[in-house]
């Protein structure tokens, strides 16, 4: 995770990654593509081309799709919510204060990293 933003509920996805884009675009300068679900459609777009240089590409479920099937692009990004909500203080929601629950996503990243590096025996 490059970074994280926990949000109150009453705020739209859309709304959220116009927070964050807004804070940290810049501390990534080499990043041009974000790739979204089609949840972000709506109004994410135009913001990214008045503000940055970053592209948005949608990954739509195909035509058809009659329950499950893997997304090539978006699977990157469902394994990696399931991977982090495997941390018990992630997924239990214990926080009441939002930052708290940002550093338990870093920390539980920071955890599954060294655990590719370091394996356990």
């Amino acid at each position: 995770m490059l970074r994280v933003l926990v949000h109150p509920a009453d705020i739209s996805d859309t709304e959220g990654a116009k927070w964050l884009l807004a804070a940290h675009y810049q501390s990534f300068p080499r990043m041009r593509e974000i790739r979204v679900d089609e949840g972000y459609k709506k109004g994410l777009d135009e913001w990214l081309r008045q503000n940055t240089a970053i592209r948005l590409n949608v990954i739509e479920k195909p035509l058809g799709q009659t329950g499950f099937a893997v997304i090539p692009k978006r699977w990157v990004v469902e394994r990696s919510i399931a991977w982090a909500g495997r941390n018990r203080l992630v997924s239990k929601e214990y926080n009441r204060n939002p930052e708290s629950s940002e550093a338990f996503l870093y920390l539980g990243s920071i955890a599954m990293l060294l655990n590719r590096l370091y394996p356990r025996c």
